[in-house]
């Protein structure tokens, strides 16, 4: 399982209307932390595939939804549930800390 590409004009059906919760990576394609952790969202796309939807936001292209979310700087990755972010994490952490992060909201 891949992550989902989301863009301004899915972003309601695919991560508002999500009836999991849905981790959304924020990145840029010349940012170098996003590289970093690019596998890392890949890895959780695939470990958590039916409880989590994993989706990217490229920021040059969807400025729309950059905006609404408020992201400044990249990567930034938003947990939502039910419609609402509950969580975020800012630049390239450890797979454990989006772990920890994770595991919180899937219950």
């Amino acid at each position: 399982m891949k992550p989902v590409e989301v863009t301004d004009s899915n972003f309601q059906s695919e991560v508002l209307n999500s009836a999991t919760p849905v981790l959304i990576d924020f990145w840029a394609e010349w940012c170098g932390p996003c590289k970093m952790i690019a596998p890392l969202v890949e890895e959780l796309a695939k470990e958590y595939d039916g409880k989590l939807k994993v989706g990217k936001v490229d920021v040059d292209s969807n400025q729309q939804v950059s905006m609404q979310f408020g992201i400044r700087s990249i990567p930034t990755l938003l947990i939502f549930k039910q419609g609402k972010v509950v969580d975020q994490l800012v630049g390239a952490v450890p797979k454990r800390m989006l772990v920890e992060k994770i595991t919180k909201h899937l219950n």
